[in-house]
């Protein structure tokens, strides 16, 4: 190992300990689960909003979105990032507030708990939606474990096995010591390293570059590159590529990504949990300025990657290896001498962090849905506080090892799992948070149906529609979300009227929003 390589190794060795260190502070704050799960609703607006973008982001910040622009340029990367940076913005701007206030005053702790206490259900919604974290989450999690062993295999040709373990143990010690609060306050770090990376990466490439011209003239006439209405494929060598279309379905397809923050259980505990509901407003503006401008900035340097290339900097990639440019430049970064060798060692943390800050979220969901959801408010089963953490930390080192199995193969696609789980939840929850919150005449039966049907449509229009019908194959979760959306709206009208406490409850938390 050379010394650029060992000081890179050494800088993500001394992140991933700071990790476990803030684990160990908090490890003694966590009085019951209430704290473990939702941190006692202690958070500030600037914790809040960056640990609920940076758990958000993930590795498709640092490695997708730069991948995609990189191969194909602007036309999916663009209509992608306006998409989620729109669904962002509205999903602060309308759900944050209430389901801040609803959540505190029927006592939910978890997004099951919320639609069971919501429509006073004690089994069914708790259950279907405890499931449904179980199904797309873990899956979901041992995709941030297989990033993470692909990062060092690629990095330092170690063993993938080994490196994939050690990354979901940090997590796992983490996660487990210090809960909801360790994991917002790693989640704040690591969104702050993703910064740091995207900003170190695009002024190193725009240095190599000579400034924006040269890459400007570099791209400019690559077939469909800078088109929002067309993508480059085919691309066999650098900047050698034809023109394909990217027309008005593939755009709604593309922008129906935003439709997805509307059911995101570790985005939507963020919300729940932030200490005063005023600090919101705060907490939507730095939260979706961070947003755009990162987003915008990871698809700069998957363009000034592709003019490095063409300018012979760095080889070509290919779309196997696109999703690594950032990879590649802080590789060539590190050569630079030892200043520079510790900057590409915080870049590379950076991807680190964007998949580690994921994953946590991810396993207190997907533990919470376990102990708290199943074992407690299902079945019954009655524990002390002190009963109730051990299994709430042993429910999360039993879902990372769920998760190490699902990420054991290397060849394992991290991609396509996070598109399919973010449209699941999409699909499943977005609909029934919306109604909950703005609709008083929805009723438990109309839930069910739609987070029901919203899964199968889910599946079916993936793995059936898609593969077979060309003129319907975009994304499954516009479908999902809009046949699930019908379905409560048809069968809550069709089934009973919510009960009159129900309906009161519903327009306190009404009268308390226009009264804050």
């Amino acid at each position: 190992m050379n010394s650029a390589n060992l000081t890179i190794l050494i800088t993500i060795v001394c992140y991933m300990l700071m990790t476990i260190i803030v684990g160990l502070y908090f490890s003694n704050k966590n009085k019951n689960t209430g704290d473990f799960y939702l941190g006692g609703r202690k958070l500030g607006p600037f914790v809040t909003a960056m640990s609920a973008e940076a758990s958000d982001m993930s590795a498709w910040l640092l490695m997708g979105l730069p991948g995609v622009a990189y191969i194909s340029g602007c036309g999916e990367a663009v209509w992608t990032v306006i998409g989620l940076g729109v669904g962002t913005y509205i999903n602060w701007l309308i759900v944050a507030k209430r389901l801040r206030l609803y959540s505190n005053k029927i006592g939910a702790i978890t997004i099951p708990d919320f639609f069971a206490n919501r429509f006073r259900d004690k089994y069914a919604l708790k259950l279907i939606s405890a499931l449904i974290i179980i199904i797309f989450f873990v899956p979901y999690t041992g995709s941030g474990f297989a990033a993470c062993g692909k990062l060092f295999k690629s990095l330092f040709g170690v063993d993938y096995h080994a490196a994939m373990i050690i990354s979901a143990a940090v997590i796992i010690i983490y996660t487990t010591l210090g809960g909801f609060l360790a994991a917002s306050t790693t989640d704040f770090v690591q969104g702050i390293i993703m910064t740091t990376a995207l900003v170190a990466i695009v002024l190193f490439g725009v240095h190599e570059m000579h400034g924006e011209a040269n890459i400007y003239h570099s791209v400019k006439d690559i077939p469909g590159y800078l088109s929002l209405t067309h993508i480059t494929a085919d691309m066999k060598k650098a900047g050698i590529g034809s023109a394909g279309g990217f027309g008005i379905i593939a755009i709604i397809s593309t922008l129906a990504w935003g439709l997805g923050y509307f059911g995101m259980p570790h985005v939507l505990l963020r919300f729940m949990a932030i200490k005063d509901p005023k600090k919101l407003k705060t907490s939507r503006r730095f939260a979706s300025v961070w947003v755009f401008v990162s987003m915008f900035i990871a698809i700069f340097i998957g363009i000034t990657g592709l003019a490095m290339s063409i300018a012979g900097k760095i080889d070509f990639l290919g779309a196997d290896g696109s999703e690594t440019i950032i990879v590649v430049i802080a590789n060539l970064m590190s050569k630079y001498g030892i200043f520079f060798a510790i900057v590409a060692g915080i870049v590379l943390a950076g991807i680190l962090a964007s998949t580690m800050s994921t994953s946590d979220s991810q396993l207190l969901a997907a533990s919470s849905s376990v102990s708290e959801n199943i074992l407690d408010g299902v079945f019954g089963i009655k524990l002390t506080e002190a009963k109730k953490m051990l299994i709430a930390r042993v429910a999360v080192i039993c879902i990372a090892v769920i998760g190490v199995i699902i990420a054991w193969d290397p060849n394992s696609s991290v991609f396509e799992i996070v598109s399919f789980a973010w449209g699941g939840f999409g699909a499943t929850f977005g609909p029934v948070m919306l109604v909950s919150l703005f609709w008083k005449r929805s009723n438990k039966y109309g839930c069910i149906a739609g987070m029901v049907v919203g899964a199968i449509t889910i599946f079916v229009w993936k793995f059936l529609v898609r593969p077979n019908v060309p003129a319907l194959d975009f994304y499954e979760l516009l479908p999902a979300f809009i046949l699930a959306l019908l379905t409560i709206i048809i069968v809550s009208i069709a089934t009973p009227k919510p009960e009159k406490a129900i309906v009161d409850e519903f327009n306190s938390v009404k009268k308390e929003m226009h009264a804050k």
